[in-house]
């Protein structure tokens, strides 16, 4: 169907990326859908519009929790699921079984040379007792026969090793990238993945757990007027801050320009005064161009603290630090909501 005749292009260009954002978020062409994509994109500087543009970063679709914390509604025959960037899980699968068979191969190389360690060495042993007795009849013979096997054993002992050497480097390589699959490579903080497994393997008897949702206010406009390559700095400098203020606590960089602490043996007044204390540290810095020199004004970050209950889901536990966190940025933002 052509476009509707005399509309804006800006009209066009907002229903062809509302349309987009439908397909792409697996919603039905439902009115409730399309209220919430049009609040979402009309306005990408509204408090829905940003949320909207962080929790789908890397291709995450919005859950329906998300949509409904938005003020938005879901039509119940097409709910939607977050989930990972599609081949997250099965990338994961093949270097998990390949590390296993590459540790099987290790095993399995270590034994045999355990086992073959002193034969090239007898072998040898008794070649030269052979030679030495050449005088013997029919001893020459004997003699080259073992001399060559003694020549063979000492090539395959030498292909045993580097075999041995190179599957060790490959467990190397891949131990290397399954912990790159849990680092962000900008910060060199732990990522989403990290904070999910972390979570999932909190224990109980380590408690109290606490959890803190931040996120850099006005980021964008940092972005907009010094480009990427120095907000690319300001996160690093903030990911570095947050790692000294909440020493002995799981930082990550969750997505774009949020954060998420993990707290573990603190009560919720006590997380909420280690928040503070970085915020404070945040906004107390002059950050300044590297190209420039000039000044980027004043960063600051708003958080959402919450204490995490026993056997709730990191998700249920996000949501609620999320909706705290939002109620900072309603509140004037560079503060810290605690519940």
């Amino acid at each position: 169907m052509g476009k509707a005749q005399g509309r804006p292009k800006e009209a066009d260009d907002l229903y062809d990326r509302i349309g987009l954002f439908l397909a792409t978020q697996g919603l039905s062409a439902e009115p409730e859908h399309y209220r919430f994509a049009y609040a979402a994109l009309a306005d990408p500087e509204s408090l829905v519009g940003q949320a909207v543009a962080r929790l789908t970063l890397d291709g995450v679709r919005l859950t329906r929790q998300d949509i409904e914390r938005l003020g938005g509604s879901v039509s119940t025959r097409q709910p939607p699921v977050r989930a990972r960037a599609p081949g997250d899980d099965e990338a994961e699968r093949l270097v998990a079984e390949t590390a296993a068979q590459v540790d099987g191969f290790a095993t399995m190389m270590q034994a045999i040379r355990e086992e073959t360690r002193d034969f090239g060495a007898d072998l040898a042993q008794s070649a030269a007792s052979i030679q030495r007795s050449q005088e013997q009849a029919g001893i020459e013979r004997i003699a080259r026969v073992a001399s060559a096997m003694v020549a063979r054993v000492r090539e395959t002992e030498s292909r045993l090793a580097q075999a041995t050497r190179e599957t060790e480097a490959l467990r190397s390589k891949l131990a290397e990238a399954r912990n790159a699959a849990r680092h962000d490579a900008l910060t060199g903080l732990p990522n989403r993945r990290a904070f999910e497994e972390a979570f999932a393997a909190r224990d109980a008897s380590d408690g109290p757990w606490c959890l803190a949702v931040i996120d850099v206010d006005r980021f964008k406009q940092v972005n907009d007027a010094h480009g990427h390559a120095v907000g690319d700095r300001v996160l690093s400098a903030i990911g570095k801050v947050l790692t000294e203020m909440c020493e002995g606590h799981l930082v990550v960089r969750h997505g774009g320009e949020e954060f998420a602490v993990l707290l573990r043996g603190v009560a919720l007044a006590q997380a909420a005064e280690v928040l503070d204390a970085a915020r404070g540290e945040i906004a107390g810095k002059r950050f300044r161009s590297r190209e420039t020199g000039q000044p980027l004004g004043e960063v600051t970050f708003s958080a959402g603290v919450t204490a995490v209950r026993k056997s709730e889901t990191a998700e249920t536990a996000f949501a609620r630090a999320d909706r705290l966190l939002y109620a900072a940025k309603a509140a004037g933002r560079d503060r810290v909501s605690a519940g």
